[in-house]
Order: structure tokens, then sequence, then C-alpha cells
């Protein structure tokens, strides 16, 4: 899905299509990203305008693409975490065990790590969204 010339307004779900990421990624990116905040239309759905949508491809392309945690993403736009954000890590319930990834890896296989980080990252959206509910 392509934007359209012209168009001011955008939904959550067409917004979804354009980027390749589900309504509930959005929504989480709102409160990870402070300069990410669309407005509320009258009906109180989020209406993403076309500046919107070009800060999400660029979120999107940090975040899956070359490979940036939330908080390398934010740091590297220049912004600053959101005050109800966690400092740096989840803390992720015991009971999981769920083992963290080492900052440097050992091995010298840099794709693997990043991979890693990616699907780490994710996991902990993921947490974030679960703790929400």
């Amino acid at each position: 899905m392509e934007l359209f010339p012209g168009k001011l307004y955008y939904k959550i779900r067409e917004v979804g299509k354009i980027a390749g990421v589900k309504a509930h990624v959005l929504r989480f990116w709102e409160t990870e990203f402070p300069a990410l905040s669309p407005k509320k239309g009258r009906n109180g759905q989020r209406v993403y305008r076309p500046s919107d949508i070009e800060l999400i491809l660029k979120i999107r392309k940090l975040l899956y693409e070359d490979g940036y945690t939330i908080a390398g993403a934010r740091k590297h736009m220049g912004m600053r975490a959101p005050e109800s954000s966690p400092k740096n890590k989840l803390s992720v319930p015991k009971h999981l065990n769920v083992p963290s990834l080492p900052e440097k890896s050992v091995d010298n296989n840099q794709q693997d790590t990043e991979r890693l980080k990616r699907v780490q990252t994710e996991l902990e959206n993921i947490l974030t969204l679960l703790d929400r509910e």
C-alpha cells in the first residue's frame, strides 16, 4: 500500500499495512518514541499524518533492518526515553528464567548476535504489552 497524494490522514490499519507492522506494535511505539503521537479523531481513533508515517518507517528500518534496540533507535534519532518507560531493561519475572544476551558477543558471527538482539527486543515488547493488560 502506498501513500495517497492529497490524503491528509490515515487510520491505524492503513498505516500498519504501509509499514508492515500490526496495530499493537504502532501503539507500543507511541509509548516508546515521544515524537510519535498521532492525533485522535472525533470518534477517538488515531489518525496519522504523512509525517507520522515517515517517522514510523524510519523507526521500522532502525529496529527491523538495522538491528537497533528501541533505546538505541531513540538515541540514534535524538529522542529521550518517555518518563513512563523503563530505564534500560524490563524486569522479567524470575519464573520465566530468561537469560539475557551479553552486550558483546564472544562469537565473531555478528549477524547472529544482531538477530538474537532483535528477537530479544521483540520479546521484551511482548512482555511490556502483556504487563499493561
